[in-house]
């Protein structure tokens, strides 16, 4: 079995799993008393067991003392690790206040307030409108280049991108004031 596994055979060191992975895990939790710690440690022993298999020693007997040793030392690394982040920690400086983040939240809220009052009010435009404002403002077309897509003059585009603007202003001012908007159909002119 040594030699099939310093060779690298998967189904060997899957019998070594299946031998001995409880053996380990025992091992790990009485040593650590933390079953969650302890699975991590039976990955990381067999993991390191694989990565190491051309060191193990082609005579022997039980591979069981080989593996605890390995698991052995993953305890040891995790406590070493745990010591220099302690320490770590340890060395940042005391911050005595915590940040405010109040302003930023209301910042952001009010942001958020504009937003949808910017979409309310989008959704509200003739359709007509809202298409020659998404066209030449969100999608940066100029004036002619919106004047093909929607197959419209340039002197139309331009004169629905100024009523789209004006209307804009006065929906979302009106959203934000809490007045509710009602949508216009697509036959309305105003």
């Amino acid at each position: 079995m040594r030699l099939r596994i310093r060779a690298g055979d998967t189904d060997a060191f899957g019998e070594l799993f299946d031998t001995h992975a409880d053996a380990v895990y025992r091992h790990a939790v009485w040593s650590e008393g933390d079953p969650a710690l302890a699975e991590d440690v039976v990955s990381l022993t067999f993991l390191e067991a694989w990565r190491i298999r051309a060191s193990l020693h082609p005579d022997g007997d039980s591979l069981r003392p080989w593996l605890l040793g390995i698991a052995t030392n993953v305890l040891r690394n995790r406590r070493r690790a745990a010591r220099r982040h302690r320490e770590a920690l340890r060395r940042l400086p005391v911050r005595d206040t915590v940040p405010d983040f109040a302003d930023e939240v209301v910042g952001r809220m009010h942001d958020a307030d504009q937003v949808a009052a910017a979409i309310a009010a989008l959704r509200a435009l003739r359709r007509a409108d809202r298409e020659v404002f998404l066209l030449c403002v969100w999608s940066q077309l100029d004036y002619a280049a919106a004047a093909d897509a929607l197959g419209v003059p340039v002197g139309t585009v331009r004169s629905r991108l100024s009523r789209a603007r004006t209307r804009l202003r006065e929906l979302a001012e009106r959203e934000l004031a809490g007045t509710r908007i009602v949508p216009v159909e697509q036959g309305d002119y105003r």
